[in-house]
C-alpha cells in the first residue's frame, strides 16, 4: 500500500453502487475520513463505512471539492441538469462511467475546474486493482498528480496518452476481473466433472490461481514462458497445453472476448455523445 496521502476536504458521490461504493470503500480503509463523504443516491440507504445517503445535497452542507460519477452510463442524462449546480470552477469531476467521452461530460459540466475520466476495477476494495486514467494533453499537472495518489491507494493506476485508448483498457482492467472469474468457476467445473467434490474443487481452483497469480507476478519470466516451464514432453500438464493451445483455441477466445467488449465500450460512447 502506498504512503497515506492528504485526500480533499469534501468528495461527493453521485451513485454508490458496485464500483463506486468499492472506490469508497478501499478510500475509507486508506484513511479517508468519514466526514468528508457525502453520497447522494436514490437507492439506498446506507453507503459503505455506514456512511448515510442522501437523496439530495444537504442544505448547508459545502459543496464537494471532488465529485464522483459514479452512476450507470445509460443515467448520465437523466441526472446531469441537478448535478451541474453542484460543479463550480473550483470543482474535480471524476468519472467512472464506461463509454462516455471526455467531451461528452466536458458539455454537461463545462464549469468544472478539471474532469478526469478513470476505469478502475472490483478490487479497489481490497487495493489491488489496475485503473487507467485520461485526461486531455496539457490538463492541469496538479489534478493530475493529485489523481494519481487517489488511485493508487486502490492499485496500481496507468495514464493513457489518447482517449481512444480507453476502450481496450476498459475490456481489460475494468472488466478483465469478470473474465477471470468465469475462467476460475470454468477450473472448478471441470474439476468436479472429473470427480472431485464441488466444494473442494473451488477452493483448490480459487488457492491455484491466486498461487499461480503471484508466481506470474514475481517470476523474471513472461507468463507463456512459464506455461511451458510447468510443462514436461510428454507429462500432464503438456496433455492440458495441447487441448488449450491447438490452433491457438484459448488465445483466439480471449480475443474475441475482448473485442467483443472493446467494441462495446466504443459503441456506447457513440450512444451517449
Amino acid at each position: 500500500m502506498p504512503d497515506r496521502i492528504e485526500f480533499p476536504k469534501s468528495i461527493g458521490f453521485i451513485g454508490c453502487g458496485n464500483m463506486a461504493g468499492a472506490m469508497l470503500s478501499g478510500w475509507l480503509d486508506a484513511g479517508l475520513p468519514k466526514d468528508r463523504v457525502t453520497i447522494i443516491s436514490p437507492n439506498s440507504k446506507t453507503g459503505p463505512g455506514d456512511i448515510a445517503v442522501e437523496r439530495n445535497w444537504p442544505e448547508g452542507r459545502p459543496l464537494p471539492e471532488w465529485l464522483v460519477l459514479g452512476v450507470k452510463p445509460q443515467k448520465l442524462a437523466e441526472v446531469a441538469d441537478w448535478v451541474r449546480p453542484l460543479v463550480r470552477p473550483d470543482t474535480v469531476v471524476m468519472s467512472i462511467l464506461a463509454g462516455v467521452t471526455h467531451g461528452s461530460l466536458k458539455a454537461r459540466f463545462p464549469e468544472a475546474k478539471a474532469i478526469v475520466r478513470v476505469m478502475p476495477n472490483m478490487a479497489v476494495s481490497i487495493g489491488k486493482s489496475v485503473s487507467t486514467g485520461y485526461m486531455p494533453q496539457g490538463s492541469d499537472a496538479d489534478i493530475q498528480a493529485q489523481t494519481t495518489a487517489l488511485m493508487e491507494q486502490l492499485g496500481q493506476f496507468y495514464w493513457l496518452d489518447s482517449e481512444s485508448d480507453m476502450h481496450a483498457a476498459t475490456a481489460l482492467a475494468g472488466s478483465g476481473p469478470a473474465f477471470l472469474f468465469r475462467f476460475i468457476d470454468a477450473l472448478s467445473k471441470g474439476a468436479e466433472a472429473n470427480g472431485i467434490a464441488p466444494e473442494q474443487a473451488r477452493q483448490m481452483a480459487l488457492a491455484m490461481v491466486e498461487g499461480a497469480a503471484q508466481l506470474a507476478a514475481m517470476s523474471e519470466f513472461d507468463p507463456g514462458t512459464l506455461a511451458d516451464k510447468v510443462a514436461s514432453p510428454g507429462g500432464v500438464t503438456r496433455a492440458g497445453l495441447n487441448v488449450l493451445d491447438q490452433d491457438e483455441a484459448l488465445a483466439q477466445l480471449l480475443t474475441e472476448t475482448l473485442r467483443a467488449a472493446t467494441e462495446r465500450d466504443a459503441e456506447m460512447a457513440q450512444e451517449f455523445s
